[in-house]
């Protein structure tokens, strides 16, 4: 059985850093792509970054340059670090994970993220 479960995020200022993880258990964790995704509340979901099983990093355009996504294989462990935090990057971040970084197949519950003004 698949299980994705985030830690990290919370509430920051703007300008500051915060960083997410996410634990998968139940899948062969090299052999998958894994990325966040992101909802605010009244917006359609938004996928902000993929890792590709060969490491291979992708960015939507409003977080690339502040945010990064990296994978530690040997931990079972996705990470997300997000600096120069915005108002705008408030939502409540999922990671999933799936064969291809565009097909999700599990996701994790989600961590809030919350960037005062």
């Amino acid at each position: 059985q698949v299980h994705l479960e985030e830690s990290g995020g919370g509430l920051v200022q703007a300008g500051g850093s915060l960083r997410l993880s996410c634990a998968a258990s139940g899948i062969i964790f090299s052999a998958y792509a894994m990325g966040w995704y992101r909802q605010a509340p009244g917006k359609q979901r938004e996928l902000v970054a993929t890792v590709t099983s060969r490491g291979n990093t992708n960015y939507v355009d409003s977080v690339a340059g502040r945010f990064t996504i990296s994978r530690d294989n040997a931990k079972n462990a996705l990470y997300l670090q997000m600096n120069s935090l915005k108002p705008g990057d408030t939502g409540n971040y999922s990671c999933f994970c799936g064969l291809t970084s565009t097909v999700p197949r599990d996701w994790g519950q989600g961590r809030q993220v919350s960037v005062s003004s």
